[in-house]
């Protein structure tokens, strides 16, 4: 469990350091987020990049446990 959470902070950290990054290549911004902005609201709801992050973080994990 330990182990875990270590990787789990580290892929946290990684992932927030190279956000400006990622946001350059798009992520963020992809077709199928939801975004509605009108007076004085705004709402996202980054529905499609939730599902990428998703994919590659079980990817990450299955590799760890191989």
């Amino acid at each position: 469990m330990g182990r875990f959470l270590i990787i789990l902070g580290l892929v946290i950290v990684v992932v927030g350091l190279s956000w400006p990054l990622l946001q350059k290549l798009g992520l963020g911004r992809l077709p199928g987020d939801i975004a509605i902005q009108r007076d004085g609201f705004r709402f996202y709801f980054p529905l499609t990049t939730s599902i990428v992050v998703s994919l590659l973080l079980s990817l990450i994990f299955w590799l760890f446990r191989r």
